[in-house]
């Protein structure tokens, strides 16, 4: 895929900095130059949920399309573009019901996903119909022999191999590693990464304890597990949530009495986590997490310096008044590789042949730094060790250093 070239670059930058997001969205041209509009109109389906624990997901998955949207005059690859949400629920039926939907009302490609059980439910719905789906989160490795689904987010083994190995070289192999996570596969995928990768010549000596799944709000679920695995006298705990689990989990952890080091994926403080853990009667959670440290393995930060990232940073921060996370930014790519597809597939393409010029687009220049799709559809990219400090007055996600490039 052609990076986005010097001259649009800058134009961008320079809208950002004088007139706002308004004036680079109205210079009329693409990054080919283009004219703005001069396709046919069409519709992308966009499926993420409007409730429950994965809403705030949700939300950054829509914020991150809308944003290319906006930069781009609201079209992809010269066509005008209308963007039909549709409510992902948390089961294969309530998947399969909005696959179903969008597709009656002819978008010529479907995103967003959160859930990995709705992923795998609607698996055979998207190949049934033959209308490709980039998904920008869920990623379970359950998910093979797939020719409609492409992901720009991750496999969810990656970011527990990526902590595995950094975890065996800095650990002693006398380490004890209490471990934590949801009930369901995306737990299950993040542990055998960990596992795969930790132990080489080695052995993690504790078992998984998994927690049920819920809404965040429950303060004393983790209550009873957390004691049961600090009975053992961890060295370090690795665990796996995300959103209000994520924030709740880390409460509980600080408030039964463990003072180590924290690992996760990175999603443990992405999003709005880090302001929750901020706001501990008088600065009590940030001092434990200055004292003990909270270090994630992601495929983005949004301190990244390079351009595309600069661009993105800006343009996110200015129009949500927030920082972006690798749920906007797999998002922005999914916009990004289908802007670049149907420009591939002509001045009319079917849903088909968009599919068929999805594996021609080559590397993608992305806020995390150039990737490419690999055979099973899903990024080749590099994961970034980040580690929880204080930026200015807030917790920030800093990153440290590159851990691997998988895929």
């Amino acid at each position: 895929m052609a990076q986005m070239n010097r001259r649009r670059a800058l134009q961008l930058l320079a809208a950002l900095g004088t007139t706002g997001l308004a004036a680079g969205c109205g210079s009329g041209e693409d990054d080919t130059g283009e004219q703005a509009g001069s396709g046919s109109p069409i519709k992308v389906g966009l499926i993420v949920p409007g409730s429950g624990a994965n809403k705030a997901i949700g939300d950054e998955i829509t914020n991150g399309f809308q944003l290319f949207l906006r930069l781009r005059g609201q079209q992809i690859a010269g066509h005008p573009v209308t963007l039909v949400p549709a409510e992902e629920g948390t089961t294969a039926a309530s998947g399969k019901a909005a696959v179903e939907r969008l597709v009656k009302e002819g978008v010529i490609a479907l995103t967003g996903v959160v859930s990995p059980t709705v992923m795998a439910g609607i698996k055979d719905s998207v190949e049934q119909a033959r209308v490709p789906l980039i998904g920008s989160n869920a990623s379970p490795s359950t998910l093979q022999g797939v020719v409609y689904i492409w992901r720009t987010s991750y496999v969810l083994t990656e970011p527990g191999e990526a902590l595995g190995e950094y975890l065996r070289q800095k650990l002693d192999a006398s380490s004890r590693i209490a471990i934590f996570g949801t009930r369901g596969q995306g737990s299950q995928d993040v542990f055998e990464g960990l596992r795969r990768a930790y132990e080489r010549g080695r052995r993690l000596t504790e078992d998984p304890i998994f927690t049920e799944d819920n809404d965040g709000t429950d303060r004393a679920l983790y209550a009873g597990p957390i004691r049961k695995a600090l009975e053992r006298k961890p060295d370090a705990v690795f665990c796996h949530y995300s959103g209000a689990q994520a924030v709740q989990f880390v409460k509980q952890l600080y408030a039964q009495g463990y003072r180590g080091p924290i690992y996760a994926p990175g999603f443990l403080t992405e999003g709005t986590a880090l302001d929750q853990l901020d706001d501990g009667e008088k600065g009590r959670d940030r001092k434990l997490i200055e004292g003990n440290g909270i270090e994630t393995a992601l495929n983005y930060s949004a301190d990244l310096n390079n351009t595309a990232n600069r661009i993105f940073a800006s343009a996110y921060r200015k129009t949500y008044n927030s920082a972006p996370t690798t749920y906007a930014m797999a998002s922005y790519d999914a916009a990004l590789v289908l802007d670049k597809a149907i420009r591939l597939a002509g001045a009319n393409p079917s849903p088909q042949q968009v599919n068929l010029a999805l594996g021609k687009v080559g590397q993608v220049d992305s806020p995390r730094g150039p990737w490419q799709f690999n055979q099973t559809r899903t990024p080749q990219q590099k994961w970034y060790l980040r580690r929880v400090q204080t930026d200015g007055r807030l917790l920030s996600n800093i990153v440290i250093n590159e851990l691997a490039t998988l895929g």
